[in-house]
C-alpha cells in the first residue's frame, strides 16, 4: 500500500478535495512479484468498488489505476462493474518492444469518460498507437501526454521523487473529474 507514486497522487488529490481509496491486488498482499491473472484482479476491483459504493453516500465513483491496475479496471468495467469513468496512469497498451500485441479490444465498447495520462517515452504504449486507440474509442476518451515521461512519468534529467511525480499528475486528474461531473 505504500507505493510512493500512488501515495503522492492520492495525497495531492485529497488536498484538492478529491476522495481516494487505494488497495493492493492479491498478488501484492501475498508478496508476489508477478501480477494476478485477470479474473483475480477483476474480482479485486469488483470487491473494492462494492465497498466504496457502500461508503460513498451516492457520490460518483471513478476507477483509476497505474498500468496493470488501470487495465484491470477497464476490463472490470467492460464486464459490467459500475464506474462513473476511468483514469489510466500509463495504460499498458502493449508489452515493451511488442507493439503488435495490443491490449485494446475491451476498450471499444466503453462509453464512459476516460482519461489516458501517458508519458511520451512510455515503452508500454507508443504515441501513434495510443492516439489511434483513443480516436477509435471516440469522444468519451481523452489523452494527455506527459512530455518526456516514461512509464512511471519520470523525465530524463529531472530529479523528482516518485511521490512528487505522482502528485504532479493530480491537477489534470482533478480537472478531468470536475469537467465530467
Amino acid at each position: 500500500m505504500e507505493h510512493p507514486f500512488l501515495g503522492g497522487l492520492a495525497h495531492a488529490l485529497n488536498d484538492d478535495g478529491v476522495a481516494t481509496l487505494r488497495f493492493n491486488f492479491p498478488y501484492r498482499e501475498a508478496g508476489k512479484k508477478f501480477p494476478d491473472r485477470p479474473p483475480a484482479a477483476i474480482a479485486a476491483w469488483r470487491a473494492v468498488m462494492a465497498e466504496a459504493a457502500s461508503r460513498s453516500e451516492g457520490e460518483p465513483l471513478w476507477a483509476a489505476g497505474k498500468s496493470f491496475g488501470g487495465r484491470m479496471a477497464s476490463m472490470a468495467v467492460a464486464e459490467g462493474m459500475p464506474a462513473e469513468g476511468l483514469i489510466y496512469l500509463g495504460y499498458p497498451l502493449h508489452p515493451p518492444g511488442k507493439p503488435e500485441k495490443l491490449r485494446d479490444e475491451h476498450l471499444y465498447g466503453l462509453t464512459l469518460p476516460m482519461l489516458f495520462l501517458q508519458g511520451t517515452r512510455d515503452t508500454f504504449a507508443t504515441p501513434e498507437l495510443l492516439e489511434n486507440v483513443v480516436a477509435r474509442i471516440g469522444p468519451a476518451a481523452t489523452i494527455e501526454w506527459w512530455e518526456g515521461g516514461d512509464h512511471s512519468f519520470g523525465r530524463a534529467g529531472v530529479k523528482k521523487s516518485a511521490a512528487e511525480v505522482g502528485a504532479s499528475l493530480a491537477p489534470p486528474v482533478s480537472a478531468f473529474l470536475r469537467k465530467n461531473r
